[in-house]
């Protein structure tokens, strides 16, 4: 994660300054939060824009981003996502955190965590910190929606791994030769993760398929 090396004085956090975005179509969000951070010399508020486009059309090397899940423009939360953490920022979701389904969703594709806008200001703060320390932000609320995903397969640690090489493009025995097993069990790990997919009506027959439900969990990172 890239960080300005910059030093705060006095600060409990690491002695860098992380750089915070934030996708908002309320502008008095916006508003708020910059008045927030601005006590916080270890956090500096960059930009806020009401869509994920904007933002991006700015040009900010940002840290961590906070975003809206829903957003007047009708940009998919999996877009909005993949679009961000492609510039190497980590997103937190920043939402009223009453749709059950697009908290999944931004789950899938990779957020590090989630924050209520009902929550007081030093949950906000301490959500950012731990987020620009690359931990993950795990709500009990955030987990239960996870956990009660219907369309989640549910793959284990080293299934993913194989999942993230396999779908990324390399072939089994590069896989293998990459995990420090063998090629059967490479393969044994794919037709199960093709079973588990398969067992929440999310088929993945295909090698382009297992790529798109790679994408859509947020074990790969999306198109460009």
């Amino acid at each position: 994660m890239t960080v300005d090396s910059r030093r705060v004085e006095g600060s409990a956090y690491p002695r860098t300054v992380s750089r915070v975005g934030l996708v908002d179509d309320h502008a008095v969000v916006g508003l708020g939060v910059r008045a927030l951070l601005a006590d916080h010399p270890d956090l500096e508020f960059v930009a806020a824009e009401p869509t994920v486009a904007d933002l991006l059309a700015g040009g900010a090397d940002l840290d961590v981003v906070l975003l809206d899940l829903r957003l007047a423009d009708g940009s998919s939360v999996w877009q909005n996502i993949s679009r961000l953490r492609q510039t190497g920022a980590e997103v937190l979701a920043f939402t009223s955190g009453d749709d059950v389904d697009l908290v999944r969703a931004a789950a899938r594709a990779g957020i590090a965590g989630m924050v209520r806008k009902s929550e007081d200001s030093e949950h906000l703060l301490e959500a950012l910190r731990h987020v620009c320390r690359g931990e993950v932000v795990a709500s009990t609320e955030w987990a239960a929606a996870v956990d009660s995903d219907p369309h989640a397969p549910g793959l284990s640690p080293r299934e993913r791994q194989v999942l993230e090489l396999y779908a990324s493009g390399e072939k089994a025995d590069r896989v293998a030769r990459l995990l420090g097993v063998s090629r059967e069990t490479v393969l044994d790990h794919i037709r199960r993760i093709r079973v588990k997919y398969a067992a929440v009506e999310r088929p993945a027959h295909t090698k382009v398929e297992l790529y798109m439900r790679a994408v859509e969990d947020g074990v790969l990172p999306g198109p460009g």
